[in-house]
């Protein structure tokens, strides 16, 4: 039982390091609030943006996130 919790304190620590690394590597979202005040939200940008790399980024943010609060449930838990 303590190899099992040894191997996923280091996937914990794996994932919170590539967690920084994603979020520090994506750009500003200040650009969408003055196009949803000036109406230019709909752009062939928006469209494509899910098969983009910023599109990607926000896929595995969310996936690695997740996979954060999981593990951290988890490691919190009485062996």
């Amino acid at each position: 039982m303590g190899f099992l919790k040894t191997l996923i304190q280091i996937i914990y620590i794996l994932i919170c390091a590539v967690l920084a690394f994603i979020v520090l590597k994506q750009e500003g979202k200040g650009n969408d609030l003055s196009g949803a005040l000036t109406g230019a939200t709909d752009s062939y940008w928006s469209k494509i943006r899910g098969r983009s790399k910023e599109g990607w980024l926000e896929r595995a943010t969310r996936i690695l996130a997740a996979s954060f609060i999981i593990l951290s449930v988890v490691l919190n838990l009485k062996w």
